[in-house]
């Protein structure tokens, strides 16, 4: 366990975008609101989870098939587009007071989405090697 991970910006982010999505999700659920809201918080709750085992449990210096940094800032920007346009609905439709909270903890989501993209784009050098071994000279 990468205890480090935890205590740094980047793992206090995952944490926080964590928590928002999942109180974000227990809002839609409680309000009743449309299954779309419900799912992209849902979504976003357990695909945010994951990063954060991957990251916690150092998974991506064990699997290497995939960049997971540039994975992670697809994610980030892709949740962000679709919070915009749900969080939006739901704070114009406002059927009930649930539906309004859930709206407003998703805006503040796209927010922590979008610094959780730019921490990483700092992060990655795409000249730099990642990992493996320098080329023959």
């Amino acid at each position: 366990v990468d205890r480090a991970f935890l205590r740094s910006a980047r793992g206090a982010l995952k944490i926080a975008r964590t928590l928002v999505a999942l109180v974000t999700l227990l809002c839609f659920v409680a309000s009743g609101a449309h299954e779309a809201y419900t799912a992209l918080a849902g979504m976003e709750t357990v695909i945010t989870v994951l990063f954060l085992l991957l990251y916690l449990l150092r998974l991506d210096a064990r699997i290497r098939c995939l960049f997971w940094p540039l994975a992670d800032i697809f994610n980030s920007v892709i949740a962000a587009l679709f919070l915009l346009v749900v969080c939006l609905f739901a704070i114009i439709i406002k059927t009930n007071k649930g539906t309004l909270a859930g709206g407003v903890l998703g805006l503040i989501l796209l927010v922590l989405c979008l610094v959780d993209a730019v921490l990483l784009c700092k992060k990655i050098s795409l000249d730099k090697a990642r990992g493996r071994s320098a080329p023959a000279k």
